[in-house]
């Protein structure tokens, strides 16, 4: 075990990025001084954020600060999803299998895709009239 009492990681899906700090405590989590269950009001949400700490059984050990910035409520979920479990592997290197298998520690690189020109957006068109 780190002998420091925080850790700190970053998250990022989308255009969302979320600094997570992790210590040792009775089970908080705040993301932008909020109480996650406020600022996540969706269930599925609150479940992804909840997910890495359900992993390795932590959800009443550690206290979760988040700064979230950019993106929407869901980039910013699994944004602090990937923040959590980096800081959790920074605090203790044993979590890592039991997060790397439930794919926790994958950031998913998925983004919009460019607008083309000669096109409405990336892929739509104009609308085409024949006569």
């Amino acid at each position: 075990m780190a002998t420091t009492n925080q850790k700190n990681a970053v998250g990022r899906r989308k255009e969302a990025v979320t600094r997570v700090f992790l210590t040792r405590g009775s089970g908080n989590i705040v993301i932008n001084s909020k109480d996650y269950k406020q600022y996540f009001t969706l269930a599925y949400l609150q479940n992804q954020v909840e997910a890495p700490l359900k992993t390795v059984e932590g959800l009443d050990k550690f206290d979760v600060t988040i700064n979230a910035t950019g993106g929407g409520i869901k980039g910013q979920a699994e944004a602090a999803k990937l923040g959590i479990a980096r800081a959790l592997i920074e605090l203790d290197a044993e979590y890592r299998p039991a997060l790397k298998a439930q794919g926790y520690l994958t950031r998913n690189a998925k983004g919009v895709e460019r607008k083309k020109f000669g096109k409405r957006k990336a892929r739509r068109s104009f609308q085409f009239s024949k006569r």
